[in-house]
């Protein structure tokens, strides 16, 4: 198994991260681990919201919501 060495840790997260993994009852190698894996599994998730987001718009068609597609909106903004 690799080995991660880290240096220049502020003062204030390493005590942070030391009050945490006593808390859980763990060693401060293994909250790191635990903070490491929630923060990449965070980040997919965001990532994974964002192209379903991106999908769910690409083949939304406004007509099935009951909206007016844009010419009829565009004929009525003339006609006033």
């Amino acid at each position: 198994m690799p080995t991660l060495h880290v240096r220049n840790v502020p003062d204030d997260l390493y005590d942070k991260i030391r009050k945490q993994a006593a808390a859980q009852n763990r060693s401060i190698s293994a909250e790191v681990i635990v903070l490491l894996q929630r923060a990449l599994l965070q980040s997919e998730r965001e990532q994974d919201e964002v192209l379903a987001g991106i999908r769910r718009r690409r083949f939304f068609r406004p007509a099935d919501a009951g909206a007016p597609d844009t010419l009829t909106l565009l004929r009525e903004d003339r006609a006033r």
